[in-house]
């Protein structure tokens, strides 16, 4: 009889600290993948302000060691991710298979200009640094004009400002539902030996040394429900890695590496509190509400 009901206790604690274990896994594995999307939308949003071009035209006169001495200016400023020379001829060879006919032999002359294209890093994808680069740049004698797509470059700007606000709206939103969905599978865990606090408080236990197992249980749960959860993030991100390797998902070490560590810790720290003041809570409670 004694030990039927050993057993049953034996399998109900283990039922609760599964459930536990779950939930924490579940609710960090979001997390993580919440972590991903961040991660992409800024590399994407990257993507695409480095496909921006700003075109150096230069002057007819302008010497070849002036053209020379400005690329290689442009390849070692901060602001440049690649700059490319197209010299007059080139140009106008792409113009012909973009239009799909030689207009030279129509117009009889080349009116396109020699020029330097330049593809910016992401950060300076904006339209002040931009304008300010394209200042510099006219201040030089032997440059015509600088020429980019401003409505293009605010349209951009613009819209990567209001999807970086709502995901970070919606990362706050997610980290407090893991709060809850967390802390309250702890609590429910707690609850059910309620009894068994109170009777430790009643033959004299101090607070601490009550609280003390349930924290160091709990946080050892959070710390394997953070590990199940980083074993499932590591499985998406190499599927995702195999079926999409144009997303570069693993090249960023740094930024998972990060992601992980900050995954671990949160099920460590929600743990902990959660646990902290879900005991605090009984311990506090008199003996007749704990049947409420």
């Amino acid at each position: 009889m004694s030990t039927s009901f050993e057993r049953y206790q034996k399998r109900k604690l283990i039922s609760s600290y599964f459930s536990v274990v779950l939930s924490i896994s579940l609710v960090l594995f979001l997390l993580g993948v919440l972590g991903l999307l961040v991660l992409n939308t800024k590399k994407l949003a990257d993507h695409f302000k480095e496909q921006i071009t700003l075109s150096v035209f230069l002057k007819d006169n302008a010497k070849q060691v002036e053209i020379d001495q400005l690329q290689k200016s442009l390849v070692l400023a901060p602001y440049t991710k690649n700059a490319t020379y197209v010299s007059k001829e080139e140009a106008a060879e792409q113009h012909s298979e973009e239009i799909g006919e030689n207009f030279i032999e129509f117009l009889g002359y080349n009116p396109l200009k020699n020029s330097i294209d330049v593809q910016l890093n992401a950060e300076f994808v904006t339209p002040e640094e931009i304008a300010q680069i394209a200042e510099e740049l006219s201040a030089k004698g032997y440059v015509e004009e600088v020429s980019y797509d401003k409505p293009l470059i605010a349209l951009l700007t613009e819209n990567v400002k209001r999807v970086s606000f709502w995901i970070l709206v919606v990362c706050g939103i997610f980290t407090f539902i893991a709060v809850l969905l967390i802390n309250s599978s702890i609590r429910l865990s707690i609850y059910s030996k309620r009894f068994i606090i109170k009777t430790m408080q009643m033959v004299g236990a101090t607070k601490s040394f009550i609280r003390w197992p349930f924290i160091w249980t709990n946080v050892k749960l959070g710390m394997l429900g953070a590990v199940l959860a980083l074993v499932l993030l590591g499985g998406l991100l190499y599927y995702m890695d195999v079926n999409f390797p144009e997303l570069e998902l693993l090249q960023d070490t740094l930024f998972l590496g990060g992601l992980f560590l900050g995954v671990f810790v949160l099920g460590v720290i929600i743990s902990l509190l959660s646990t902290f003041f879900a005991t605090q809570r009984f311990l506090n409670l008199r003996t007749d509400d704990l049947y409420y």
